[in-house]
């Protein structure tokens, strides 16, 4: 009967996950889940999501407590059908050993890596060795691990670079020519690690970026997604990127942050420590200062950039959340012909408040483009 069990183990999300709190369950023993119901909330150093259930079935034990730590690929739960006893159970329970990464999985393995291009050292991440090349580039204060939910599932179908922008995560921290310079920075780190045409996968600011990059060299660009992106009308919230700027402080910064989040609770200690910790860090005043003077200043957005992409003919597929509070959801209609895709129950950043659903459309419009 073991055959008929199936285990539910604590995910690996992304670049350096270890281990997870479990949160809380939102499903009992006995229960009948369905494959990509959300079944608990999982806490790691970076963020707190939904776990969606890989399987459907019935959920015969959850052998995983509530607030506890457990590492990658440790057993929290099991499902069976009826006709499978307890006893079995309890014993596919005890004698269960937690799955080792293979070889190639370890060779494969997410890592920082860091090149030098005409805009200083950038660092990114790559995974996946086949198919073509999918960018993925953050927004304003961002970095590649905004991408933490996304890089590992959108690898399967393609060579994936997520990338710390000039004056963002642990690259330079120079940002010579504001967002034109940005755009420079992505254009020479394409060079520098020879990935030649690319799907751009860009959110908030990195949408913009990614799209003049679309106009100025189309040859680089494959097709453009624009997940929340700026770039497509004026309006900003200019409270939040000032907030952004100006905040010293976990009380100064934590409601601040919050505006990205429709689920509030997401916003988690180590995550505005770990931004503190970046602001804190010679030259990220300056730069963020540069880039927001240049990209919002006056309060609105420099760079509305639907109309040329819309004749460019470049494929583009638009991801919003409903509930954005940074930038309207009606940007979402900007670009004539886009595939559109609104999440309900989301905010601004929807690559990690819904990243199933995100990463499946990401990964159906490629296959389609």
């Amino acid at each position: 009967m073991s055959e008929q069990i199936i285990p539910i183990v604590m995910p690996k999300w992304g670049l350096s996950m270890q281990e997870g709190r479990l949160s809380v369950w939102h499903v009992k023993e006995g229960d009948v889940i369905e494959p990509g119901q959300e079944i608990m909330d999982v806490e790691t150093e970076k963020i707190a999501n939904a776990v969606e259930a890989a399987d459907g079935g019935l959920l015969r034990r959850r052998v995983a407590q509530e607030d506890m730590v457990y590492p990658v690929r440790a057993l929290l739960g099991v499902l069976a059908p009826v006709e499978v006893s307890d006893a079995e159970i309890d014993v596919y329970v005890a004698g269960f050993e937690m799955p080792q990464a293979d070889e190639e999985e370890e060779e494969q393995a997410p890592a920082y890596l860091f090149v030098e291009t005409p805009a200083g050292r950038l660092r990114y991440a790559e995974r996946g060795s086949e198919g073509d090349a999918i960018v993925l580039v953050h927004g304003f204060g961002g970095d590649l691990d905004n991408w933490l939910f996304n890089i590992d599932a959108l690898a399967a179908g393609g060579r994936v670079y997520a990338i710390d922008l000039p004056g963002h995560g642990q690259s330079a921290k120079t940002a010579d020519g504001g967002i034109v310079g940005l755009v420079d920075a992505l254009s020479g780190f394409t060079d520098a690690v020879d990935i030649g045409a690319a799907h751009f996968v860009g959110h908030s600011l990195g949408g913009a970026i990614s799209a003049m990059l679309a106009l100025k060299d189309p040859g680089k660009v494959k097709s453009l997604t624009f997940v929340d992106a700026a770039g497509l009308g004026e309006e900003i919230n200019s409270t939040y990127i000032d907030g952004f700027i100006a905040a010293e402080s976990r009380r100064e910064l934590k409601p601040v942050i919050e505006h990205l989040f429709a689920d509030k609770a997401l916003v988690s200690r180590q995550m505005i420590d770990d931004l503190l910790k970046y602001k804190r860090l010679d030259g990220v005043d300056e730069a963020l200062g540069s880039i927001s003077a240049s990209a919002f200043g006056g309060g609105v957005q420099s760079a509305v950039l639907a109309d040329q992409i819309t004749r460019s003919g470049i494929p583009v597929l638009v991801i919003w959340g409903e509930d954005d509070a940074i930038i309207p959801v009606s940007h979402a209609e900007a670009v004539a012909g886009a595939k559109i895709e609104i999440i309900v129950g989301v905010g601004h950043m929807p690559q990690m408040e819904a990243a199933g659903q995100v990463n499946d459309l990401i990964r159906d419009f490629l296959d389609a483009v």
